[in-house]
C-alpha cells in the first residue's frame, strides 16, 4: 500500500510518514485553483460591501507582495503622486514602502491605484514566512503578547496596525506629511486620532493622503545626536 501511495504522491512524503492529500488534483494545479476562488470571493464579498471593498483588495495585494517592489499612484487633492518602492508594512488602512533612502506611508484612502511595475515577474509572496525556531515556538505559546510586540516581523505577521498605531512607533521621527497643506516636522505625540507635531501643529489622521522620511538625513542626526551627547 506504501509503495502504491508513494507512487501516487511522492511529493506528500514526510520523512518516513506521509500526509493526506488536500485533493485529488496535482499541487500546482490545487493551488492556482485555490488563488483562483480566494480572488473570486474577495470579488464577490466586495461586490456585498462596496464600501470596504478598495480597503479589502489593496489588503490582499499588498501582502501578496511583501518586500517586492510595486507602483502606487495616490492622490493629494488634485496632486497625483506616484510612488515606486518594496512593501516593507502591510496595515489594515496604509501600506509603507521604502527605498534605500526613503520610507513612504500612504493611507489606502488616497490610492488611486497600484501595481507591479512593468517589467518584473509578478511573483507571488505566498513564501514568504516568519522562521519559527523551537525557542521562538515556547515564548509564543507561553508569552504571547510580548514577545510578538518585541519584533516588528512578528507584528507584521499576526497582526493588521492602524496607520494611527504604526505612528507611535515613530515619535521624535521627522516626516513630510500632506494633510491639505505640506508639514515638515518631527512627531511629538500620537492622541485620539490625531497626530501632534512639534510646534503644536495638530493634524487629524484621517486627514492624511501621503508621509515621507528621508533615511538618510535620519541616520545623519541620530549620528550627531549621539556624538554631541558624548561631549
Amino acid at each position: 500500500m506504501n509503495r502504491l501511495y508513494e507512487k501516487e504522491y511522492p511529493e506528500l512524503k514526510k520523512e518516513d510518514h506521509y500526509t493526506s492529500p488536500a485533493s485529488s488534483l496535482p499541487l500546482h494545479e490545487l493551488k492556482m485553483l485555490q488563488d483562483y476562488i480566494h480572488s473570486a470571493n474577495l470579488q464577490h464579498l466586495g461586490a456585498k460591501l462596496p464600501n470596504a471593498k478598495k480597503q479589502m483588495i489593496l489588503l490582499k495585494f499588498f501582502k501578496s507582495k511583501k518586500n517586492q517592489l510595486v507602483e502606487v499612484y495616490s492622490r493629494n487633492g488634485e496632486e497625483v503622486i506616484h510612488t515606486v518602492g518594496k512593501v516593507a508594512v502591510v496595515g489594515r488602512n496604509f501600506v509603507m514602502l521604502k527605498t534605500l533612502f526613503t520610507r513612504y506611508w500612504i493611507p489606502f484612502t488616497s490610492i488611486h491605484s497600484a501595481k507591479t511595475p512593468f517589467g518584473l515577474p509578478d511573483v507571488p509572496g505566498s513564501h514568504q514566512h516568519v522562521v519559527i525556531d523551537q525557542e521562538l515556538r515556547r515564548k509564543l505559546l507561553t508569552n504571547f503578547g510580548d514577545t510578538v510586540a518585541s519584533k516588528e516581523a512578528l507584528r507584521q505577521q499576526f497582526f493588521e496596525e492602524l496607520l494611527e498605531t504604526n505612528l507611535k512607533s515613530w515619535k521624535g521621527t521627522k516626516l513630510i506629511i500632506l494633510a491639505g497643506k505640506s508639514y515638515h516636522n518631527r512627531i511629538r505625540d500620537i492622541q485620539k486620532g490625531v497626530v501632534l507635531l512639534k510646534g503644536n501643529n495638530k493634524i487629524p489622521i484621517h486627514k492624511i493622503q501621503y508621509m515621507k522620511q528621508t533615511r538618510m538625513m535620519s541616520f545623519i542626526e541620530r549620528i550627531f545626536t549621539k556624538w554631541f551627547k558624548k561631549l
